[in-house]
């Protein structure tokens, strides 16, 4: 018998058609494929003009639109004399903006993130993190700043939000098609693509480059979805903080290893490497093993070479932000690195642990901190909160001391001033506002502008936002029980008269999105005084592990629901840049309300600036430092309860409050007949005026060329210069040191003083004596007198450091001295501390050698 069927299963291909452009319309092609675009709105409009309703259903993405026309259609352009017009001034624009040369008062920055908030439609970012180095890229190109990015190009990114008919958080995560994205894949010589083996455990992980200009900078993703890859590989790039924690080490692995041998490839080699976050650690692994094999150096040599140049941000003090490894599985992938370091794997471990030789995971941001020789925080305040959260790894040291600095968070003004306020804002304070924007004096114009225009301008943002929401989300069970019908009719009920109030961050519980709901009744009463009407919009994603964050969502969606706040409250699914822009902008006032001081800067609020958006937020983070009196709203920074349910409860009161007694009467305080509130009015000015010019990402890059890239870069240089021969003396120095540190021998300390006791009178007269001997200690010395006060936690929190002075050396034998009259009274402790001093050492946690000498009477 004949089978009259058989067939195999077909295997299909992608494969996509489009039209080539004609010459005369190939600088389209040249903007779409630079992210300039994203910050220039002229651009913007070219690409809405050529095809509106691709540009609309594609989120915003040029590179779509343009393979979207038709030969018809591309015969049409060739024709417009107009638009081939607007063509060219926009290019010009663009030109002239590219052909300007890199500053020369600021040094060259590699810098190394696992994420990057550029776009909408570039799915490699989750949340503040992302966008902030989204941010920090612009803003390297437009401050001429000669600065490469380095991080992954995500077959899937971070999910999409969608909330189910319950109020639960669904994570959906959608394959990029990356020919369809505004980024090019790197050629090699040959003009073939352009791979990068990097050697994991037993085998090679290859992985594709791609490009994506920033203006006049550039950032190279990696990405191991290749065909040489096992699957089991090739996932390394699919997801953003997604799969288990040995993806996560293959992510690191790939980030630092790879990264840095990309860069090599490139043919790149920058002045400062900049670590954003813990996550890029391991590029000083694979630079010490560059300097080792290929210059000689030996591994003490090697890491002071790397250090100089190595800076490391971190941006949490929440420990599910810093990333452990067990040792079990840092072995798997680390084992080959000790000896090509030349150090055994007992010393490579511990240099990930607070305390060398225990059993400690391997911290990643422990072993940036040993190989960068500059740490900071975002903040002011989370400078401070770092300080106390690295203390243990400089036991010698008090968190005051420590080198940890910070540079306070800033956003990209180009970015975040929605596109219809920028004209608003060049007519009436500059038309040269990128260049001057965190400039105050230039900002003191706004005081002048009739409150009548401001307000109009306001209306307009919120009608904008208002229709944004209208048509983004018509389709989708936002807010309903799954029927379309009532979606539309939640949103239909969005007032563009009312007090339109913002909210939207990543559901971690310690941002506290749950406060404003504590009382449920008092909010009721709120959101439903018809004469003051009052609308909460909230929106955000929980990281799909963290049930804590998604059960909020879930809460504050049910609650949306009810009868009494039907309308009033609503949650918006998938928060991402483009939401945000319309959201921020949108909303008369933007409320954060995190837990002091975990939050460790925030950038929403420095958006809302932005816009004449007003802030109510607890006093931490950026708001700490930018709040003002008569400038917007803040909850107090002082912290009443340690059992932190009544402190929430209290918060919530402080809110409730606010909004009763200050916020809405200011909005709703109207002369009779006025359509608007002069006081409010007055608020946005001072906001803008006083606050928004200190916190722009000009400010930011410029602090962080002047407190450490210069810093960093000219340390680097010197220590390069003559062969490395201050390298060799630095090496040569520590090691006589740590050699011989356990010889130092105190001979003799004392206290003279009245009396017999270590009580002492305000007046008194106090001598401290001591006498060493070095021995092989062949280095100066910082002996000093350490007061500390115990706090209730038993803490010591540093009072002062007194030094004392060498009075006389006889071989091996000094003496030190102190003479101080007792001005302070209270209960103090006190010790000698006694340092190796070095000239050329940047700071002291750089050679962290300390030995403590209790005092004795006399």
């Amino acid at each position: 018998m004949i089978q009259s069927k058989r067939t195999n299963e077909p295997v299909w291909r992608d494969v996509y058609t489009y039209s080539s452009l004609p010459p005369s319309l190939s600088k389209l092609d040249e903007i779409a494929h630079n992210l300039w675009w994203v910050w220039n709105s002229d651009a913007r409009e070219l690409f809405l003009g050529l095809n509106e309703e691709v540009w609309e259903t594609t989120n915003g993405n040029p590179v779509s639109v343009l393979r979207s026309l038709s030969q018809r259609k591309l015969r049409e352009l060739e024709s417009d004399e107009a638009f081939k017009a607007k063509i060219s001034c926009v290019y010009d624009k663009f030109k002239t903006y590219m052909q300007e040369p890199y500053r020369t008062d600021a040094p060259s920055v590699a810098y190394f993130s696992m994420e990057y908030g550029l776009t909408n439609i570039l799915k490699i970012y989750s949340g503040g993190l992302g966008v902030l180095a989204g941010d920090f890229m612009k803003e390297a190109s437009d401050s001429n700043v000669d600065m490469v990015g380095v991080g992954f190009l995500y077959r899937y990114g971070y999910f999409d939000q969608v909330i189910s008919n319950d109020g639960q958080q669904m994570a959906e995560y959608r394959a990029q098609v990356f020919n369809e994205l505004p980024i090019t894949q790197v050629k090699d010589a040959h003009g073939n693509p352009m791979k990068i083996s990097v050697p994991y455990p037993g085998r090679v992980v290859y992985a594709n480059v791609w490009q994506v200009a920033i203006g006049r900078v550039n950032l190279y993703l990696l990405d191991t979805d290749v065909s040489e890859n096992s699957e089991w590989d090739r996932s390394i790039t699919h997801q953003l903080y997604g799969g288990d924690w040995e993806n996560r080490m293959k992510q690191e692995y790939l980030l630092g290893i790879g990264g840095i041998l990309m860069l090599e490839e490139l043919g790149i080699k920058k002045d400062v490497y900049h670590c954003n976050e813990g996550h890029a650690a391991f590029i000083n692994v694979q630079r010490l093993v560059n300097l080792i094999e290929k210059e000689g150096l030996n591994f003490n040599e090697a890491l002071e070479v790397v250090r100089a140049s190595s800076l490391y941000t971190v941006h949490t003090p929440v420990p599910a932000g810093h990333d452990y490894f067990d040792e079990e599985l840092f072995g798997k992938y680390m084992r080959d690195f000790p000896p090509k370091l030349g150090i055994t794997w007992q010393e490579f471990v511990d240099m990930g642990r607070e305390n060398p030789g225990s059993y400690e995971k391997f911290s990643m941001s422990v072993f940036a901190l040993n190989t960068c020789q500059a740490a900071n925080g975002v903040s002011y305040l989370h400078g401070a909160v770092s300080q106390k959260m690295f203390a243990p790894v400089w036991k010698g040291f008090f968190p005051e001391e420590l080198h940890v600095g910070y540079v306070t968070n800033g956003v990209h003004l180009p970015t975040w001033m929605a596109s219809i306020w920028k004209p608003f804002v060049h007519k009436h304070i500059s038309d040269d506002i990128i260049h001057l924007q965190e400039k105050q004096e230039v900002w003191d114009k706004i005081q002048d502008i009739p409150d009548v225009e401001i307000w109009n301008m306001r209306k307009l943002m919120k009608r904008r936002f208002i229709d944004y929401v209208k048509s983004t989300y018509s389709l989708h069970p936002v807010n309903s029980k799954g029927e379309p019908s009532n979606t539309l009719s939640v949103i239909d009920k969005i007032n563009p008269d009312a007090l339109l109030i913002g909210f939207g961050r990543r559901f971690a519980t310690y941002k506290r999105a749950h406060l404003l709901f504590t009382d449920l009744e008092r909010l009721s009463k709120i959101v439903n005084n018809e004469a003051l009407p009052v609308q909460f919009i909230f929106t955000g994603k929980a990281h799909p592990a963290d049930g804590g964050g998604q059960g909020l969502i879930k809460h504050i969606v049910e609650i949306s629901r009810r009868p009494e706040f039907d309308g009033k409250i609503l949650f918006l699914e998938n928060y991402d840049i483009r939401l945000a822009q319309r959201l921020i902008a949108g909303v008369d006032v933007w409320m954060n309300t995190p837990t002091r001081p975990l939050e460790a800067s925030g950038t929403s609020g420095e958006k809302a600036l932005m816009n004449g958006v007003l802030n109510l937020s607890v006093l931490d983070g950026w708001w700490y430092e930018g709040y003002k009196e008569g400038a917007g709203w803040a909850l107090t920074d002082k912290r009443t309860y340690t059992n932190q349910y009544y402190q929430d409860q209290l918060d919530a009161e402080t809110i409730y409050d606010l909004l009763e007694e200050e916020v809405i009467p200011l909005y709703y305080e109207r002369a009779s007949g006025a359509e608007y509130s002069s006081g409010w009015i007055q608020t946005i000015k001072n906001s803008m005026n006083f606050i928004l010019p200190h916190f722009t990402m000009r400010r930011m890059m410029n602090d962080y060329i002047r407190r450490f890239y210069i810093p960093l870069s000219e340390r680097s240089a010197r220590l390069g210069a003559d062969d490395r021969a201050l390298v060799k003396e630095i090496v040569k120095w520590k090691e006589m040191v740590a050699s011989n540190w356990h010889t130092l021998e105190v001979i003799e300390t004392s206290v003279v003083k009245k009396g017999d006791s270590f009580n002492f009178i305000i007046g008194d007269h106090v001598k401290v004596t001591l006498l060493l001997d070095k021995h092989q200690v062949d280095c100066d010395l910082d002996v000093e007198v350490v007061v500390v006060e115990e706090e209730e936690d038993k803490s010591l929190k540093l009072q002062s450091v007194i030094p004392l002075q060498l009075v006389s050396q006889e071989g091996s034998r000094v003496m030190y001295e102190l003479e101080r009259i007792i001005d302070v009274p209270g209960h103090q402790k006190i010790s000698i501390r006694v340092t190796p001093r070095y000239h050329a050492l940047p700071h002291k946690m750089d050679f962290a050698y300390v030995t403590w000498i209790p005092l004795s009477l006399v």
